[in-house]
């Protein structure tokens, strides 16, 4: 039986990468001899050649490329097992990386966050917020575990992405006590209204745009965002009305910082929960992809 000699091939990847012996030589530092030896042994160990040699350019065979996909597949693994076992525990604890989009509501993340204690109450949860590429981007790098996104995954590098819908949440326009006098003629008291919108390509945005054509509702672009953290400031502020979640935002009401104009029917905020295809599972990310919902 033949043992694959991982020091060949990371040479040959390094050698299809680079293009030729010489650039690999000069990344990896070593002689182009000792490079030259070490491809030579491999295609010995193969029974064909990996390489063409055309014109001073080195071309990947038919063998070749089929090696190559191989090879990266290995490393990404290789890769992929130093992360998860380097982020598996802290001591005797697991720990559950969750992205989140800068767009979903707090409490469906403080929701997701109490879900996970209650599988292991000795977890460590960390979060981290940002954008959707940014964060689907970590997810492949198995640097987070779980995405909180408002927006169906994209496909991921042919890697087998797994979602579902967590959440549907009614939306409702929100503004400063003084805006309290438009909700006796809502919705059409929003005409010629300022507001403080999410951003173009949220899915929310193309849902709102839809309904006031419908209502035949012209509204004013004060500013955007795609933090409701800020939608929440600037509405405060009174620079514009905002829509947002409504269950997500009772304390405000309660607290009498924001007034509720009216709810919006027909549009809802849906919030998905995302994992990706992996060899070794994080135990409690794999029991909430399963089980956590709002419905």
């Amino acid at each position: 039986m033949q043992w694959l000699n991982y020091h060949h091939l990371f040479y040959f990847r390094t050698i299809a990468k680079e293009g030729g012996i010489a650039k690999a030589a000069e990344k990896l530092r070593l002689g182009q001899p000792t490079l030259s030896t070490q491809l030579k042994q491999l295609e010995e160990m193969v029974g064909k050649p990996l390489f063409e040699r055309r014109n001073r350019k080195m071309i990947l065979t038919e063998t070749g490329r089929s090696a190559l996909d191989y090879a990266n597949e290995i490393f990404r693994l290789g890769d992929e097992m130093i992360e998860v076992l380097q982020d598996r525990t802290i001591g005797d604890q697991t720990h559950l990386q969750v992205g989140a989009l800068d767009s979903v509501p707090k409490g469906v993340i403080l929701s997701l966050v109490m879900d996970a204690y209650k599988i292991s109450s000795t977890c460590t949860v960390s979060i981290l917020e940002g954008k959707g590429d940014e964060l689907f981007r970590e997810l492949c790098n198995h640097k987070i575990d779980l995405i909180l996104s408002n927006y169906p995954p994209p496909a991921l590098e042919q890697r087998q992405v797994f979602s579902k819908s967590v959440a549907k949440l009614p939306v409702a326009i929100f503004g400063a006590p003084a805006f309290r006098k438009l909700k006796r003629t809502f919705p059409h008291s929003l005409n010629d209204q300022p507001f403080v919108l999410p951003t173009v390509h949220s899915k929310l945005r193309h849902d709102l745009n839809h309904y006031f054509k419908l209502q035949n509702i012209r509204i004013v672009p004060a500013a955007e965002t795609q933090d409701t953290s800020l939608q929440i400031l600037f509405a405060k502020q009174g620079i514009g009305l905002t829509p947002l979640s409504e269950v997500a935002n009772e304390n405000l009401i309660n607290e009498g910082l924001l007034q509720r104009i009216g709810t919006l029917k027909g549009v809802y905020e849906e919030i998905w929960l995302v994992s990706i295809q992996r060899k070794l599972e994080n135990p409690i990310a794999a029991k909430l992809i399963n089980t956590f919902t709002l419905y």
